[in-house]
C-alpha cells in the first residue's frame, strides 16, 4: 500500500496494489476509485483537506 499527497493541489492519492485498473468509478465529482481484477486498486480524491480527509504522510 502507498499513500500519496500534493500538498499544492490538495490531492490524496492511496494505492491498495500495482494491479492494473479495469474500471474507473466516480463518486461525485472528487472521488475517484479505480477497480483492478481482484477489487479496489487505487482511490483518488481531489480537495482532500478542504474536504476534511486527513492528509499525513
Amino acid at each position: 500500500m502507498r499513500i500519496e499527497y500534493d500538498n499544492q493541489d490538495d490531492i490524496l492519492h492511496i494505492e491498495f496494489s500495482k494491479d492494473p485498473i479495469v474500471k474507473d468509478v466516480s463518486y461525485g465529482w472528487n472521488v475517484n476509485v479505480g477497480y483492478g481484477a481482484e477489487g479496489i486498486a487505487e482511490i483518488t480524491i481531489l480537495d482532500a483537506k478542504a474536504d476534511g480527509y486527513s492528509c499525513r504522510a
